[in-house]
Order: structure tokens, then C-alpha cells, then sequence
């Protein structure tokens, strides 16, 4: 239960923002780390400073008609959502995906203030995308429909203004199409406006792996912390994306056994180890299925259309999917077969019900604020590189992501100590990212 200033809040988040449950649920496990909060800092309560974070500072709903192949004009629409700026220019990607609404922008939105704030990186939060499904379509149909959505969205960007980047359903394919049309309109080569480019056109490296490789070292640092490591462990990964790719190859290269991969269709169970060149084979370069995993790799690996990735034993499971793809029963059943630490590649991956089992059994849980920031913290290196017009080697880079990492571990530990949770990374996580904020926006008056 919230206590009763917290709960007043949350209630008007609900009544001003109905429909939209995700949104509500990223508010409520911020909420309920921040009564901790209360006590100590009553100026957070003189300047109603919950209630302003809960508001965005614009939101933005465009129309996007594009002709498909066969001559037919389609219309989607697309969102920005420009949360806080109190850090920096707002940050954070765009997701095309028929799931995509208001709620859904919103509570990615939401999550990235204090994410960004985390990385320690000057840069606010923001989140965007379109109901657009880039599934089955022609090149030339997502060429156009990312020169319309462009279009008006260029109005609302600017280096140090708001500056998207990629996520589910926006790759280095999409982010080249969207900057294409962006330099046209702008007549401008303005590299630092979109992060996650190519490396010939003022991207970086290691951002593609950064998400991935931030979620292993952010669990290899949770493991450390409780004395082990991933040597010789099996470690369950959700999905086939980028994330989990590059969190699979993190894993192998810091001693575990990555033994899953999923997808919508099902998932694979390969007790070799993932084979990940075959893995980037199949999924980044013939955009195929999970199931086309197990028939070509053979050596007892296995696809299982029905169920879920967490029936796998494993000691670590790495969530890359999307939200709320870990449930209770999910949760339990990790715990039952002795899993150590939950490490979230995704945003919002674990429902509450699961969370609260991994706490009950003193599970490791590293929230995606924390866990999944090398991605966010990776592009705002790349908008260092443009400012410099340079750029850093892997190994450089890299490095930075990984002080950037364990920085973040570190602060989560120490934050949650001060307020007499050990051991707590998502209370962590949660007062570390909102006390910065906050600070700033007292700093700034009321606007």
C-alpha cells in the first residue's frame, strides 16, 4: 500500500490518464520506492514534484499516410512524447509496432527519465514510435512510410532538442531512411540528431551491442556482488532481437552457457550453447523465424512452440523481449529450479506479481532502468562524437559503456543501503534516477 500523499497522486494519474494500464504500472513501482523518499525530503512534496514528473511536457500525435506497393494509401499514427528535459534534450527511441498507443509511449517515456538519469549522462527522457508493423513489408514501403513520419516529426527534433534513436521495429535500416529525410527537409547534417546510425554516416560502435552487453554486465556485477559469477552457468535469454544477440554474446564472453532464444512463434532450447553466428544468420540478416534456429542447427537443440522460455532451468535469466513477458507463475518457476539473478534487457519485462517473487526468494533483480541503460548510455556517446566530429574505437567505447555499467550497479547498491534496503536495485535504481531529476527541476522553478 501507498501511503496516503503517494496514493493522493497516484489517483489523479489514474483519472487524468485512463486507459492506459502499462503507463499506470510504470508509475506505481516508482511510487512505491519513493515513500522511503518522503520523510527525508518534504521540499520534493512544497514543489509537487511527483505530479509534474507524472505529467509529460508536450505529447505529440501525428497522422502518417503512406502508399504501399500496390498503390494504396495507408494511414498510421505516430507519437513523440517529450517527458523531461530537466537533465538534457529528451532522449530515447522509437518503437514501430501495431501494439504502439498513447500508454505505451507514455510509460516507455516515463521509465527513460530515470534511466537516463542513472547513466549520469546529461540527457532528459523522451520515447516515440507509430502503430506501423514493419513485418512483411517491402524496403520501399518502410522507406516511405519513415520519409512521412519524418515529415512532421522533424518540427519537434533538434541536437539539443529531443533526440530519438531505435527500438523494437526500428533497426539501422529505418534510423538511415528517417535521417535521409530528416537531412532534406533540414538541408542540414545534423549527426547528432538521431543516435544509432551507421558507422560510415556518424554512428557508433558498440551501439548496436550496447543494450545487450550492458544487461550482462549489469548481472555479471549483481552476481559479483553476491560472490559468484557466470562461469559455467546457464542463463535463459528471451527473444531474438538486437538486445538479446548482443546479451548472448556478453554472456558467452564473461563464462556463461546462453542456452534460449525466442521469438513470437516459440523459443529454442540449445544445451550446447547458442550458436550466435547462426542465430544473427537467421534473424538480423533473413529476418526469419526462431524454429529455422533448431532445424538447421541440429546437435540436440530443440524448438517448443507452446509454453514459456522461463520453464528452462537456468541460474540467470536475461528478459529481451518486451514488457510484461514474465509473469508470476514464471517467476516461480525460476525460483524452483534455483535461479540467482533476473537481469532485464527489455523495459518493464517482469510484472509486479513476478517481482515481488524474485524479492520474496532474495533473487538478484536488476530493472531495466538500471540494467538495460547501456543503450541510452551508448548513443549519448555517440552524440559526444558527433559534438567532436570523431570516432572511438570498439575497445574505447566499450570500455566507457562498461565504467557507465558498473557505475550504475554501484549507485543502485549504495542508494538502496542508505535507505535501509540491501541489496533493493529497483528501489535503487527508482530514488538514485528521481533524486537527480528532481533536484534539477527544483533548481529550475516552477515550469
Amino acid at each position: 500500500m501507498l501511503d496516503s500523499t503517494l496514493q493522493a497522486t497516484y489517483d489523479q494519474v489514474l483519472h487524468r490518464n485512463p486507459g492506459e494500464p502499462e503507463f499506470h504500472q510504470a508509475v506505481r513501482e516508482v511510487f512505491e520506492s519513493l515513500e522511503v523518499v518522503q520523510s527525508r525530503h518534504p521540499e520534493y512534496q512544497d514543489h509537487s514534484i511527483l505530479m509534474r514528473l507524472c505529467e509529460p511536457e508536450r505529447q505529440i500525435i501525428f497522422r502518417v499516410p503512406w502508399v504501399d506497393d500496390d498503390g494504396v494509401v495507408q494511414v498510421n499514427r505516430g507519437f513523440r512524447v517529450e517527458y523531461n528535459s530537466a537533465l538534457g534534450p529528451y532522449k530515447g527511441g522509437l518503437r514501430f509496432h501495431p501494439s504502439v498507443n498513447l500508454g505505451i509511449v507514455k510509460f516507455l517515456g516515463f521509465e527513460q527519465i530515470f534511466k537516463n538519469s542513472l547513466t549520469g549522462l546529461p540527457i532528459g527522457g523522451g520515447k516515440g514510435g507509430s502503430d506501423f508493423d514493419p513485418h512483411g513489408r517491402s524496403d520501399g514501403e518502410i522507406m516511405r512510410f519513415c520519409q512521412s513520419f519524418m515529415t512532421e516529426l522533424h518540427r519537434h527534433m533538434g541536437e539539443y532538442t529531443d533526440v530519438p534513436a531505435g527500438d523494437i521495429g526500428v533497426g539501422a535500416r529505418e534510423i538511415g531512411y528517417l535521417f535521409g529525410q530528416y537531412k532534406r527537409l533540414t538541408n542540414r547534417y545534423e549527426a547528432g540528431v538521431l543516435t544509432g546510425k551507421g558507422l560510415d554516416w556518424g554512428g557508433s560502435l558498440v551501439r548496436k551491442e550496447a543494450t545487450g552487453y550492458g544487461a550482462a554486465i549489469f548481472a555479471d556485477e549483481m552476481l559479483k556482488a553476491n560472490g559468484s559469477s557466470f562461469d559455467g552457468r546457464r542463463v535463459a535469454v528471451s527473444g531474438s532481437g538486437n538486445v538479446a544477440i548482443y546479451a548472448i554474446e556478453k554472456v558467452r564472453q564473461l563464462g556463461g552457457i546462453p542456452v534460449t532464444a525466442s521469438d513470437s512463434t516459440g523459443y529454442v532450447v540449445d544445451e550446447n550453447g547458442v550458436d550466435l553466428a547462426l542465430l544473427q544468420q537467421i534473424k538480423e540478416v533473413e529476418r526469419g523465424r526462431i524454429v529455422e534456429y533448431a532445424e538447421r542447427r541440429g546437435n540436440g537443440a530443440r524448438f517448443v512452440a507452446n509454453g514459456s522460455v522461463w520453464d528452462v532451468p537456468v541460474d540467470i535469466a536475461l528478459p529481451c523481449a518486451t514488457q510484461n513477458e514474465l509473469n508470476v507463475e514464471d517467476a516461480r518457476t525460476l525460483v524452483k529450479n534455483g535461479v540467482l539473478a533476473v537481469s532485464e534487457g527489455a523495459n518493464m519485462p517482469c510484472t509486479p506479481e513476478a517481482v515481488a517473487v524474485f524479492r520474496e526468494a532474495d533473487v538478484r533483480y536488476g530493472p531495466g532502468k538500471a540494467a538495460n541503460a547501456g543503450g541510452v548510455a551508448t548513443s549519448a556517446l555517440e552524440m559526444q562524437q558527433n559534438a567532436s566530429r570523431d570516432a572511438w574505437s570498439f575497445e574505447h567505447t566499450e570500455e566507457r559503456l562498461t565504467q557507465i555499467m558498473k557505475g550504475i550497479h554501484t549507485t543502485c547498491l549504495e542508494t538502496a543501503d542508505e535507505f535501509g534496503r540491501p541489496g533493493d536495485y529497483a528501489l535503487g535504481a527508482n530514488v538514485a534516477g528521481f533524486r537527480k531529476v528532481a533536484d534539477a527541476m527544483i533548481a529550475f522553478g516552477v515550469i
